[in-house]
């Protein structure tokens, strides 16, 4: 599917989204082959429920006219890392907060660190808002997308 800030691939189960990653984003491979596994199952082309409801999420949420996201998820990871992305989802619209926030709000206050590998590790681009994670001195970090996406999507959201 085509966004204002590049092409972006979604895979879904029966279940929900699975997958929503920039295509460009250099550890796609890597994740799609890691989700194969964890899901023991294969990537088709085609779409279903899931994939055309994110479609038109993502179209509402790039035109200023969608906050949340509705379309069932399926987060599929360690349970650190599923605690994590739940974390990620509770940030508002608009809001950041920092690694060591996180760290804290999943019970893990010393895990900055991990917060970072595990925020780096979801697939689910935009809709489970790793780009709102910043540093405590509230400058950008890294983004799997690329940090000029990370700050568009920040700018979008502030407006």
């Amino acid at each position: 599917m085509l966004t204002p800030l590049g092409p972006m691939l979604a895979g879904a189960t029966d279940q929900g989204l699975c997958l929503l990653e920039f295509t460009d984003r250099r550890m796609l491979e890597g994740q799609i082959r890691a989700l194969t596994k964890q899901l023991d199952a294969g990537f088709h082309p085609g779409r279903n429920e899931h994939t055309r409801a994110v479609a038109a999420q993502l179209e509402e949420y790039f035109a200023g006219k969608r906050r949340d996201f509705t379309v069932p998820l399926v987060l599929k990871g360690t349970p650190f890392q599923e605690k994590v992305w739940r974390a990620l989802q509770q940030i508002p619209y608009g809001e950041t907060r920092s690694y060591e926030e996180i760290a804290r709000a999943v019970g893990s206050p010393g895990a900055t660190r991990a917060v970072g590998t595990a925020n780096g590790r979801n697939r689910l681009a935009v809709v489970v808002p790793c780009h709102r994670v910043i540093r405590a001195d509230g400058s950008l970090s890294g983004y799997g997308g690329g940090r000029w996406r990370k700050h568009r999507l920040l700018e979008l959201e502030r407006r």
